[in-house]
């Protein structure tokens, strides 16, 4: 019935709070992928 999500997209990627749950995320296996206003490095 539920299928366990593997990609997620977060919003605001760019900044130090996203970004750091991004890097868990993806240590956890998941595909993340993100947009933002602001270009970043």
């Amino acid at each position: 019935m539920f299928r366990k999500t593997q990609q997620i997209h977060l919003v605001g990627i760019g900044g130090s709070g996203m970004s750091g749950i991004a890097e868990v995320l993806l240590t956890l296996g998941y595909k993340v992928t993100g947009s933002d206003l602001q270009a970043s490095d």
